[in-house]
């Protein structure tokens, strides 16, 4: 064994990680001993290995996965790069998702839960031309979008004057994939290059009013779905949106957001 060779003891200290970790990512292969005693098991690690096992502390700090971490000290620098992108928008969407549950949560602290008027009543047959598009649930926000400027831009190239507001489209139960549309109410007879048309029917609705965010959207399906099951009544799907004010028209904090849900008497 060579003399430069450092116990796994001392070598944990020298890189700032714990034996225990090392044995762990020892028997991973993502950074193996370079001797290990035949009689009595202890690990060995040349000074040179340092870097990685720094590397290596520094990018778990970061909460990178151990899988990431390895594609990142096998990578060419090109190629490690991309990846270090990659996990940055990672964290990047994690802390948008997290500073949204932080509002939420401050919502709900000074409007208690549900915090939203619920009522009931009845809404007319609605006609819409749509587009429409099936994603992730935690997709929807951002696929929506961009029907919406796929659904202008077709109406605009056809020279329609629709009439507001745009209406969003969405499942009940959001599965693994979530069918969604978006849409508005135009002339009848009109031809409408990749847009269909599609018929709602009229019936007993739940609905409630919310100002603020999209992101903020949960709270008020929350105060929606708890007053329809009270009630004793079963969702129907589409869901509804009409965007009454949108993000061209005000703030993030006074868009004005109109919730339907169809219902019906609940067979159970």
């Amino acid at each position: 064994m060579r003399n430069d060779l450092l116990t796994i003891g001392r070598f944990a200290r020298l890189c700032r990680l714990s034996v225990k970790q090392l044995r762990h990512y020892d028997e991973l292969g993502l950074l193996a001993a370079v001797h290990v005693d035949v009689g009595t098991g202890y690990r060995y690690y040349a000074p040179d290995q340092a870097r990685d096992a720094l590397t290596i502390g520094l990018l778990r700090e970061m909460d990178l996965p151990l899988t990431v971490i390895a594609e990142i000290l096998t990578a060419r620098p090109p190629t490690r790069a991309r990846i270090l992108r990659a996990e940055r928008e990672r964290l990047a969407e994690r802390i948008r998702r997290d500073r949204t549950r932080m509002d939420m949560l401050e919502r709900l602290a000074e409007g208690g839960l549900p915090g939203y008027e619920v009522t009931m009543g009845g809404e007319p047959p609605l006609e819409l031309a749509v587009t429409r598009t099936v994603c992730a649930p935690t997709e929807i926000g951002e696929k929506a979008g961009e029907q919406v400027n796929l659904l202008l831009a077709a109406l605009n190239g056809a020279g329609v004057v629709w009439e507001p507001p745009l209406w969003g489209l969405y499942p009940v139960e959001l599965e693994d994939r979530a069918a969604i549309a978006v849409g508005a109410r135009v002339p009848e007879g009109m031809e409408l290059p990749g847009l269909v048309r599609e018929v709602l029917p009229g019936g007993p609705v739940a609905e409630t009013l919310h100002t603020g965010p999209y992101a903020q959207l949960p709270l008020a399906y929350n105060a929606l779905f708890a007053a329809i099951h009270e009630r004793g009544l079963r969702p129907k799907a589409p869901v509804r949106e009409a965007y009454l004010v949108g993000p061209g028209e005000a703030p993030q904090e006074e868009l004005l957001t109109r919730l339907i849900i169809p219902v019906e008497e609940d067979a159970a």
